[in-house]
């Protein structure tokens, strides 16, 4: 017996205006465990196809590269002997058609580093919208991961200083530690101003307004809603509203995707403040051709990310990508 399905923000009226609806799931999810080695990345993969094209899709590689239903998925999919011919023609059945965004889960730490810790938290954080911080975010990127061990040092430290269930927590010294990391890393980039700039007062005051549940700032362990976000303004290409079918993911609640609706609306581009997200409704997997062709697009794009980088999505469909300097 299944579930009800949690989250989502279906639209409370039918969108107006010119809408796109497309389907998205991701791949390489782990929770707040942001730094295990065996998923470094986070793809975000979406398509704009309508259940029967979807479902034709399916059928052709169940039958015609004789994938067995348990098999649809990118693990077994690149296993099989057929896997080339298979990919290709997928790609090329997808062109325009679909998109990927590949987030590496250590600059999105560091993009949390800078958005939420030196200016104020805000939904589209980590984000494209957050332009105006983002250079930093690069710089302290490609600086930190020359500086080796010490490196990860602050990046479990901060992980370490923002993980939330335990609020019991606050005082045990996590923001200490957390700056004493970033002390050993200045040893390394002592010329990196960013870092300089972090204030004990001002880091613990948001560690205290997340152990508070101060749901004005955004989950700071979840790359979801960036990327989600990042997938909208896609689709939306400031002209049009965007309807997301979407894969059931406990991060997607109402109160997180109003939050990010509304920040979309201050910064999507739309006219009359509209918001590009017109809309999230979720869905199981097993129920929806379109999301489980976005699931395999976005194993494949995980697994094997120069495949799509380079093939046939780029053209049209495209494939944004968060640094990996």
């Amino acid at each position: 017996m299944r579930l009800p399905l949690q989250g989502g923000l279906p639209p409370a009226e039918a969108p107006t205006g010119e809408v796109v609806e497309i389907a998205c799931d991701e791949s390489g999810c782990s929770g707040t465990n942001l730094l295990d080695p065996a998923t470094p990345v986070i793809a975000h993969a979406s398509v704009d196809l309508s259940t029967d094209e979807a479902a034709g899709l399916v059928a052709t590689l169940r039958s015609g590269f004789r994938l067995a239903p348990h098999e649809f998925k990118s693990r077994q999919f690149l296993r099989r002997p057929e896997a080339a011919e298979a990919l290709e023609w997928l790609l090329s059945a997808l062109r325009g058609r679909a998109h990927v965004h590949l987030v590496d889960k250590q600059f999105f730490l560091v993009t949390r580093v800078i958005d939420l810790l030196l200016g104020e938290p805000s939904y589209v954080a980590g984000a494209r919208l957050a332009g105006e911080r983002r250079a930093a975010a690069v710089a302290l990127h490609r600086a930190g991961r020359a500086a080796g061990p010490d490196w990860d040092a602050f990046l479990a430290a901060f992980v370490e200083m923002l993980r939330t269930k335990r609020r019991d927590r606050s005082g045990d010294g996590s923001v200490d530690r957390f700056l004493a990391a970033r002390d050993a890393l200045l040893r390394h980039i002592p010329a990196e101003a960013v870092l300089v700039a972090l204030d004990r007062s001002r880091v613990a005051h948001v560690q205290a307004r997340l152990y508070a549940e101060d749901r004005s700032i955004p989950p700071p362990l979840e790359p979801l809603l960036p990327a989600l976000a990042e997938t909208v303004l896609f689709w939306s290409a400031g002209r049009r509203r965007v309807l997301v079918t979407h894969d059931e993911q406990s991060a997607l609640t109402a109160d997180r995707l109003r939050r990010l609706q509304r920040a979309l609306a201050e910064h999507g581009g739309l006219p009359a403040a509209e918001s590009p997200l017109a809309g999230l409704v979720m869905t199981d997997s097993r129920d929806d051709p379109r999301v489980q062709v976005a699931d395999l697009l976005a194993g494949i794009a995980r697994r094997t990310p120069g495949a799509v980088d380079d093939g046939p999505l780029l053209a049209d469909g495209g494939v944004t990508t968060e640094p990996r300097c």
